[in-house]
């Protein structure tokens, strides 16, 4: 998102006259709980310029500005608007004032965080009273001086405390599915519109902001269910990118919507049992983490039965700085920047991607050098003393750092749906997974130091090819969730965890890494059979 330096420069002056009407127009609440940490970066970004850090009025591109921006921690004139009233400004904008219409650039999650995060500047945090609480309908619609009128003084304060930091809610799988459903209808409408890009983003951040939250909860339950809505949706979201008509579009949204409301009455509107949360934090680290932990036990295993003892630290000290990154990452996207669905997914297509040309090159190598001769004349060269370490570090920390990223915000999201009676099955989950991830590393370092040198570097290229293959699948299909290009399905079966998918594109990518591996295959085949000839 391009930062847009005016955002808010007329915000309160002109807003108060227009309090009523806007009010009128405004959402009637948020579909998911407003989240001012979210919004503390999207205000650095898009606002500060203008109002300062602080809110203050006092940002650089302000300077000059008739009337100036105005003071955010002002609690007179904030107590006058409600969280709806800031959210429609930053939707409509101020006509005839440096305040534009931000539709564009922030969706409504993202706008009900931004004003969330603005209603703090005047609140007081110790306000907050446990016996009074105040709905999220409540926090949307009232306004501080709304409540003081009714209430007194010392609910207002409350009031000012919990709108600027709405009580943590239960992120339930039916809360994440409505805002997908009410996503599309907005897609659908700005469609009928003739605005086709806008309907297009929308209907990809319904996908990535929502259904696809509750993806790894519903694959336990119905597996079918799952990819069968999210085919659904695709097809919409292709509809819209090949300019179908409106009645065709309609159709595919109406097919969509009915498999949105079958999988809520599936996982239930609160929140997750304590034996689903229990698979699911089993199986998203064990899905996510598998692949990661065969190409490093491979990798290990092939150094240490060669006795590359310095590579082997490379190795670790690769996958190590990718826990660092990949925690470092999540922080910078929760707390700095703001990094949506579609930032993840492009994220972990490209590093997917990269890792299949990665791990195609490491099984080719080790292809070319599984005869002991090969090998003795490699260990002679001493490659492996500089770029050979290089490209070993390098290959464990993407293959470690392409998961760990979405884990981590799968199982953020996972502790939400699960709520406090089931986070000890999450952790529990999380902790099985954990032991068996090991313990699969152990098996594959403990089995192959008893094989021949040959058969274990012909089994260590054949799995680290397949693996190529699996990434090819996987990387595309992140690119298609992240909108980068269309969906094109084919007749064929779905196989998740090898990367299949009923998909041209995909299968596409997965074909072209077949080639691959038979030319380079095909080539050391050829090599070897000269050198025997010779």
């Amino acid at each position: 998102m391009m930062p847009r330096p005016r955002v808010f420069a007329w915000l309160l002056g002109p807003l108060l006259a227009l309090g009523s009407a806007l009010s009128s127009a405004a959402p009637q609440a948020p579909l998911i709980t407003p989240d001012p940490a979210r919004g503390a970066p999207l205000y650095a970004q898009h606002c500060s310029v203008c109002h300062g850090d602080g809110g203050a009025g006092d940002g650089p591109a302000g300077l000059g500005l008739e009337p100036p921006p105005g003071d955010l921690r002002q609690a007179a004139r904030l107590d006058t608007l409600s969280l709806a009233e800031l959210y429609r400004v930053m939707e409509q904008g101020i006509e005839g004032s440096d305040m534009p219409a931000f539709a564009d650039q922030l969706d409504e999650r993202q706008r009900w965080d931004v004003a969330s995060y603005i209603a703090g500047f005047s609140a007081e945090p110790g306000a907050v009273q446990a016996d009074r609480r105040f709905s999220l309908a409540e926090l949307a619609q009232l306004t501080p001086a709304q409540v003081r009128d009714t209430q007194g003084g010392e609910a207002a304060a409350a009031f000012r405390a919990q709108r600027a930091k709405p009580p943590a809610a239960q992120r339930g799988p039916g809360q994440l599915i409505d805002y997908t459903a009410t996503t599309l209808e907005q897609s659908l409408a700005a469609y009928r519109a003739g605005d086709h890009e806008q309907a297009y983003d929308l209907s990809v951040a319904a996908y990535l902001e929502g259904f696809e939250l509750v993806e790894s909860a519903l694959d336990n339950v119905d597996a079918n269910l799952r990819k069968n809505t999210e085919k659904a949706l695709m097809a919409y979201r292709q509809g819209l990118q090949d300019g179908l008509p409106v009645e065709q579009v309609t159709q595919r949204l109406a097919a969509a919507k009915a498999k949105l409301e079958a999988s809520a009455k599936l996982l239930g509107g609160d929140g997750l049992s304590w034996s689903l949360s229990f698979i699911s934090g089993l199986l998203i680290l064990l899905r996510e983490g598998l692949e990661a932990i065969l190409v490093l036990a491979a990798i290990l295993a092939f150094l240490r039965n060669t006795g590359q003892q310095s590579a082997v630290r490379s190795v670790n000290v690769g996958w190590a700085l990718a826990l660092v990154a990949g925690f470092a990452t999540w922080a910078l996207a929760a707390y700095v920047i703001d990094v949506g669905g579609a930032q993840r997914e492009l994220l972990e297509g490209c590093t997917a991607l990269f890792a299949c040309v990665m791990v195609l090159w490491l099984g080719v190598w080790m292809h070319d050098r599984r005869h002991a001769a090969a090998w003795q004349d490699y260990i002679k060269s001493s490659l492996v003393g500089g770029g050979g370490r290089f490209g070993f570090a390098v290959l464990a920390f993407f293959s470690v750092y392409r998961e760990l990223f979405e884990v981590i915000l799968f199982y953020e999201t996972l502790w939400l749906q699960a709520g406090p009676a089931a986070h000890d099955a999450v952790l529990a989950g999380g902790a099985t997974a954990l032991v068996l991830l090991v313990g699969l590393a152990w098996v594959i370092l403990r089995g192959s130091a008893k094989l021949p040198l040959s058969l274990f570097f012909s089994i260590n290229a054949a799995l680290l090819c397949a693996l190529s293959v699996v990434f090819a699948g996987h990387g595309v299909k992140a690119l298609q969730e992240a909108g980068v290009f269309g969906t094109r399905p084919v007749p064929f079966f779905d196989f998740d965890w090898l990367g299949i998918h009923a998909d041209a594109y995909s299968l596409a990518a997965q074909a072209l890494a077949l080639v691959a591996i038979a030319v380079l295959y095909g080539r050391s085949w050829l090599a070897g059979r000269r050198v025997s000839v010779h």
